[in-house]
């Protein structure tokens, strides 16, 4: 198979939550790869130093700050992106964050605030992406869902509801707009060292409970994403809509 298959060279690629941790290992995979690369969260200053990171590397970024789970704050960012000529042929909905507690203490105002980061806001940038790709008649969209997005754990409800909805959401997309020229897939990590897990990874019980769990006995690194997102961005996978592919040390396929 031709290399040339994964070069993204003169694609444009959107990754929110990107300043930090998986984000920006996508970021900096399809940078790598030849796309130009947008930068999104809502810190100025860790945007900044990401955009210095991947620049320093050479590699063609950009910066574009907004709040995912703000739908006029995405609308008005597309429409910037528009005024400037920019099209996004790539988006990978990755912005999420995490809230640990029991479901019997769980209040609803974290529910929503968990659904709308990691659910809702990848809806609403679908969307306002998938109205441009389909004027363009292509687009890739990479939705970043969880091991999670298949199986529970305690105290982690709605990051689990949510990723879950991404998995179902990632087919929707396919079949509403496959016909348009767009391929949607999702991404399963499984347990990464990300500074989202950190105190996870610091605890020696569970960090045993991880490398146990996993058939390649060890956690993931962020960068050991980068080639699934690539796969996803480029032409290789122009009839693969629909999946998750999960990328997780085989844990998912044992008991």
């Amino acid at each position: 198979m031709s290399v040339t298959l994964f070069d993204l060279t003169g694609k444009t690629a959107l990754v929110t939550g990107s300043s930090r941790g998986l984000g920006l290992a996508f970021a900096k995979g399809l940078a790598q790869a030849g796309a130009s690369v947008i930068l999104n969260g809502t810190n100025d200053e860790n945007l900044e130093v990401a955009r210095a990171q991947l620049r320093g590397l050479g590699l063609s970024t950009r910066v574009s700050a907004f709040d995912v789970t703000n739908e006029q704050s995405v609308i008005c960012a597309f429409q910037e992106l528009d005024a400037n000529g920019i099209t996004v042929d790539v988006l990978v909905n990755n912005a999420g964050i995490q809230f640990r507690k029991p479901m019997l203490e769980l209040e609803t105002k974290d529910w929503h605030r968990v659904l709308d980061t990691n659910l809702t806001a990848a809806f609403i940038v679908g969307r306002e992406a998938a109205k441009r790709m389909a004027e363009r008649g292509h687009g890739k969209i990479i939705n970043i869902g969880s091991l999670t997005s298949e199986l529970a754990r305690a105290t982690v409800a709605p990051y689990t509801v949510a990723k879950g909805g991404i998995k179902m959401l990632t087919k929707a997309m396919a079949a509403e707009w496959g016909e348009l020229g767009i391929q949607a897939n999702a991404i399963g990590p499984g347990y990464m060292v990300t500074d989202m897990n950190e105190a996870l990874v610091n605890d020696p019980k569970f960090d045993e409970w991880v490398k146990s769990r996993t058939p390649m006995r060890r956690w993931g690194r962020p960068e050991e994403l980068a080639g699934t997102c690539i796969y996803l961005a480029s032409e290789a996978s122009n009839y693969v809509s629909g999946q998750i592919i999960y990328a997780d040390g085989g844990m998912i396929s044992v008991l």
